[in-house]
Order: C-alpha cells, then structure tokens, then sequence
C-alpha cells in the first residue's frame, strides 16, 4: 500500500476516488510512567515515555488506516494527515486520516 501526504502519487494517476479512510488509537498516560516523565520535565529535555507513546499511537493509526483502504481494494492512500486531541484527562486520541485511490494499472504487453 502506498501512503503519501500528497495530493497525488508521483509518476502515476487516479483512475478512481474511493474516498476518505481513518484510523485512530487512544492512549492513556501509565502511572509509574507519568512520575518518570514528570522528573524528566522537570529536569528539561526530550520525554522520552511520552515520545515513544505517541509514536506506537501513530503507527497504529496508520496500520488501522491502511487496514480501512484495503477493505475498499485501494492502492494508495494520498493527502494523509495526522490529528491529536485530548479525549480526558491523561488520555489522548491519534488519528490519521486520508484519501483511499486506485491508480491506472500499466498496460501489460502480449507475450511472445
């Protein structure tokens, strides 16, 4: 599956809209975790629980979009964004979302 933040996938054209896919994930902070990442804050620097939180949110938001434009037998996926949004207190929604295509498939060439 091919998954681009723009409008188009470079060398090829959309021969069908199937339109919009998303995914989303939501996390909620650890206890034990939170007391760390609160004496890292307060020492400044990179979060390190946070970041890595938010990374594994992203990647499950992607793998449940792409999951959603398989099911419509896309091939790409274009214009694809990222959102964030507190949903309570210590828990956090990602979502992604995009454009499901098909793209114009190559001629195939008669064999011999």
């Amino acid at each position: 599956m091919i998954v681009v933040t723009t409008p188009t996938v470079s060398g090829t054209e959309i021969s069908e809209v199937l339109g919009l896919v998303r995914g989303s994930s939501i996390r909620s902070k650890h206890a034990g975790k939170d007391i760390i990442a609160a004496m890292r804050n307060f020492a400044g620097g990179e979060i390190y629980e946070y970041t890595k939180m938010l990374a594994q949110a992203r990647e499950q938001a992607v793998d449940r979009m792409i999951e959603e434009a398989q099911i419509l037998d896309a091939d790409a996926i274009v214009a694809v964004r990222f959102q964030t949004s507190m949903v309570m207190r210590g828990a956090a929604e990602m979502l992604c979302y995009g454009t499901a295509i098909r793209l114009v498939q190559p001629a195939t060439t008669p064999g011999p």
